[in-house]
């Protein structure tokens, strides 16, 4: 009987596309919670990150909950099958200031092609967690490509 179960295979394609991500090793993340249609990244707090006023660049923020999505929907694609963000409308609904950060990505709907997701930024700061940013993103789903 095999101890493999879908939950460790999925996280173990997660964790293995994960790897090639060079951006996200530029910002320390790491992959924490990975299951089926959710994926989090945490990372923590870098001053070489920040904007002018020591908060976390909305880019940063940006990338970090756009990658939280595209991993939650690379769990419901196929295996072989690559993600790509189409689009995604973002809210900086706080400073994101604290001592590291939480991305979640959750799937709404996953399709053949497109994936809808919602994300969020959590910034940690002691014992206190705020949201401070939220997204609506597109995924899609691309095939592998065939060889001639």
């Amino acid at each position: 009987m095999s101890s493999t179960t879908p939950e460790s295979t999925c996280r173990s394609r997660v964790e293995a596309n994960f790897a090639l991500q060079q951006v996200m090793h530029t910002f320390g993340a790491r992959l924490g919670h990975v299951e089926e249609g959710l994926v989090e990244i945490e990372a923590p707090y870098q001053e070489h990150l920040t904007q002018q006023d020591g908060f976390l660049h909305a880019g940063i923020v940006t990338a970090l909950i756009d990658s939280a999505c595209g991993y939650a929907a690379y769990t419901m694609m196929p295996p072989g099958h690559r993600v790509l963000s189409v689009e995604f409308k973002v809210n900086l609904l706080l400073p994101s200031k604290g001592e590291r950060f939480l991305a979640r990505g959750k799937v709404v709907k996953s399709g053949r092609t497109l994936t809808i997701c919602t994300g969020e930024l959590i910034a940690y700061q002691g014992q206190t967690a705020q949201t401070v940013a939220i997204m609506q993103a597109t995924m899609m789903s691309l095939a592998p490509t065939k060889t001639p």
